[in-house]
């Protein structure tokens, strides 16, 4: 929350002359939302004649009162007879791939060495996948010493991007020595449009080879070389397990399905619905991102809570959760309207938003996580970064996700361009895809899909929030309570409907 929480408690309250005691303290309001406690102090002393004071003791009162407005309602235990999860019986195997942190510093330096860790491993990528490509320099500064008319292929991240008068595409690209300039003629022959069109696609921060024509100070290009992933085999699994994906719950928000997501903790108890069959085998349930609503994340979002606490947002989610079977086990990943830092990678959420877990098979992990259930690889990342992609690259759409998903997986990173989301620079950029998934796993949007490129399952798991006026404005349809479960023995997908 900005600035001092008490100064803008203070401001708020003095258009109706009411006062804050002096001994509050901003840890007395840590974690709600201003501008909803000031509109219920404001309906609480309406009428009301004299001085005007709002006490430690007032606070608490009130608090407590936006608490009872949004307890967890009991879910009811009415398991059918015979149910007898097969899951149960088997033991969990799982891996989580821990990855360094180390952060470079925020300043210039931190973010050349932030870039050159991508460059040094993309052309690493680009070098395995591409081997013996046709006239390819050690690096830019060595185009001083090749002649016009050569062919020429060179690695560099991009600059810049722009259509000149001709209606040609010049990007700049540079290295650790140097930059150039590409362009990609609008021509009319077919290979010419082809060309064109992928050189459309290409985003600020990305790490491309091109080869080309030397035309100094230019390359006339007729090919482009991302990293991309190769095709992926996957292996066998013999025990007949799930993999639930969920994400974008936003407890906490007006528009939470809660009375959905319960039935879906039922159905997984064997108490609602049918396909118990399918129930039974959820091993493992992956949570996306954005488990609360979270608090002053845009402007007057107070107007759009049901719980404006950020604590009993996440008591609310542990309470509910708490009703998985203890044989599941749940990875959970924050998003960008949970109470981490913004900036990607993020940490867990810590035990001081979330309290004691009970058992252990809940696992708090950073986003993005990759994780290795019963032999299945699942990239998960809340995929705050489908933003700009979507918003950078023609034919790109909310609607249809799995493109940009499959954008990111031929750039072998999941938030190319820089600013489109907060990075902190570290000696590693731990947003590289160095890891081939067999599932790449997002949320965000609030959209499911499900496709597959070069092997690789692209699933959005869509939300458990309705459409919010948000979404009515921008013209966002979101399919709220679809339930994608992979039944891994089968390498497929089953998908059920909870709204």
């Amino acid at each position: 929350m900005p600035g001092n929480p008490v100064r803008e408690l203070v401001d708020r309250l003095s258009v109706a002359s009411i006062l804050v005691s002096a001994d509050v303290t901003k840890e007395d309001i840590a974690g709600v939302d201003t501008e909803t406690l000031a509109a219920r102090i404001l309906e609480d002393y309406t009428g009301k004649e004299g001085l005007k004071v709002v006490s430690k003791a007032d606070l608490e009162r009130i608090f407590n009162a936006l608490r009872s407005e949004k307890a967890p309602d009991p879910i009811e235990h009415v398991q059918k007879t015979g149910y007898a999860p097969y899951a149960s019986e088997i033991d969990a195997d799982y891996s989580i791939r821990l990855t360094e942190n180390d952060r470079a510093g925020v300043n210039l330096d931190g973010f050349v060495s932030y870039f050159r860790n991508r460059m040094e491993r993309m052309r690493d990528i680009i070098g395995t996948q591409r081997v013996g490509m046709s006239g390819m320099v050690q690096n830019i500064d060595a185009l001083k010493n090749c002649a016009n008319g050569r062919e020429v292929t060179i690695m560099g991240m991009v600059l810049n991007k722009i259509v000149t008068k001709n209606g040609n595409i010049m990007i700049v690209v540079d290295d650790e020595t140097g930059e150039y300039k590409l362009i990609f003629m609008n021509g009319s022959s077919k290979k010419a449009k082809i060309l064109f069109e992928k050189a459309r696609r290409i985003v600020n921060d990305e790490v491309i080879a091109v080869n080309g024509k030397l035309s100094s100070p230019f390359i006339i290009a007729n090919e482009i070389i991302w990293p991309d992933i190769p095709i992926k085999e996957r292996k066998k699994v013999e025990e007949d397990i799930g993999i639930a994906f969920i994400s974008d719950l936003h407890i906490g928000s007006k528009k939470f399905m809660e009375k959905n997501f319960v039935n879906f903790i039922k159905w997984l108890n064997g108490e609602y619905g049918d396909r118990h069959d399918l129930a039974g085998k959820i091993k493992y349930i992956v949570l996306g991102g954005d488990v609360v609503d979270g608090i002053g994340v845009y402007p007057n979002q107070d107007r759009d809570l049901q719980i404006p606490d950020i604590y009993a947002q996440y008591k609310l989610f542990m309470d509910l959760i708490e009703d998985i079977p203890e044989y599941v086990h749940m990875f959970i990943i924050p998003g960008n309207h949970d109470a981490v830092q913004r900036a990607e990678p993020q940490p867990p959420l810590t035990k001081a938003l979330v309290g004691d877990i009970k058992g252990d098979n809940i696992h708090m992990l950073p986003n993005p996580s990759f994780l290795t259930l019963h032999g299945v690889e699942v990239l998960a990342y809340h995929g705050t970064s489908l933003d700009s992609i979507i918003r950078s690259m023609p034919g790109m759409s909310y609607a249809e996700p799995e493109g940009a998903m499959v954008e990111l997986l031929k750039r072998r990173h999941l938030s190319p361009i820089y600013g489109g989301n907060i990075i902190v620079p570290s000696l590693k950029d731990n947003m590289v895809i160095d890891k081939v998934p067999d599932i790449l796993n997002m949320g965000h949007v609030h959209k499911n899909c499900l496709g597959n490129y070069h092997g690789v399952d692209i699933l959005n798991s869509g939300t458990w929030q309705a459409r919010t006026e948000f979404q009515i404005i921008q013209g966002h349809v979101p399919s709220p309570c679809i339930l994608p479960v992979y039944e891994a023995k089968y390498k497929r997908f089953a998908t059920l409907n909870f709204a």
